[in-house]
């Protein structure tokens, strides 16, 4: 039976499966759907998302990011976290290193579990406008931190139907074909505010998103006047913490800390990505 090599990383409660694919090990035939049986809990590993390391001449190594239902995504914050500890722990980089994703080179400092990397900076920055929804108008904002993100600022996030409204918002048209993240943010305190997030691709709630975190940072900077760095308390009680340089008409110098933690290792085997269909509703 072929076994893979993984290691479980979690960054403030996202999950990700990591596994080292300088060799090739992973089979590029129906790898979506490989993808979708690990990361599914219960029947599988599980994890919001899955990592291929692999080798570039540019960089000390480059990765391709998976969302749990198999599709790419561009960057994720956690996940790169994540990614930054394991090349470190498998002796693929030092402390300083960077690597290329799709929304570009990252550069990353390991220190023990702590973990602090440059992120892109935003571009498609809109701040303050409505979107009609099926229950009226919603004021938000919307910015690219290396996904797409919408930013809900509230009073209270505790009671909201993330999943209703998040799904609603995820799927507007006037985010099609690609679809955005949708955040829900509270400020808490002078320089700390509170999230909760819908993430695109795990189609639910998450008890955490990196780039989520950023995009909330950024548009409470934007309008709240909040300066760096900005404190960002997460669903899973994580805290990232956000660097900026914010100028007149743009954001500059991102830089997303936050922990990335050795969940375990172990060896995926064939039955961890066997088809057992999907799961009935009656």
């Amino acid at each position: 039976m072929k076994k893979i090599n993984f290691l479980k990383l979690s960054g403030s409660g996202n999950d990700f499966i990591i596994i080292d694919n300088r060799k090739n090990i992973i089979e590029e035939n129906n790898l979506p759907e490989f993808i979708k049986k690990v990361c599914r809990r219960k029947m599988s590993v599980g994890a919001d998302g899955l990592i291929l390391i692999e080798d570039t001449e540019t960089a000390d190594f480059k990765w391709r990011f998976y969302n749990s239902d198999g599709s790419s995504a561009e960057m994720c914050g956690n996940g790169a976290r994540c990614a930054a500890r394991f090349a470190l722990l498998n002796n693929i980089a030092g402390k300083k290193m960077v690597f290329e994703t799709i929304a570009g080179r990252v550069n990353a400092i390991v220190n023990q579990e702590t973990v602090k990397i440059g992120m892109p900076n935003p571009f498609d920055v809109r701040i303050g406008y409505a979107l009609a929804l099926s229950g009226g108008p919603l004021k938000l904002s919307s910015i690219n931190t290396g996904v797409p993100h919408v930013v809900v600022i509230k009073d209270s996030i505790d009671d909201i139907d993330i999943v209703k409204t998040g799904k609603e918002i995820r799927y507007h048209k006037d985010y099609a074909p690609a679809g955005t993240n949708v955040n829900f943010v509270v400020r808490l305190d002078m320089d700390l505010i509170g999230i909760r997030t819908y993430e695109r691709g795990v189609e639910d709630e998450t008890l955490a998103c990196g780039t989520g975190s950023i995009a909330a940072a950024l548009v409470m900077a934007g309008i709240q006047g909040m300066e760096s760095p900005v404190k960002v308390k997460t669903k899973s009680g994580g805290i990232l913490v956000i660097h900026f340089k914010k100028t007149a008409d743009k954001f500059t110098d991102i830089f997303l800390e936050g922990d990335a933690r050795v969940i375990y290792k172990g060896e995926l085997m064939e039955d961890a990505w066997k088809s057992l269909g999907a799961i009935n509703s009656y």
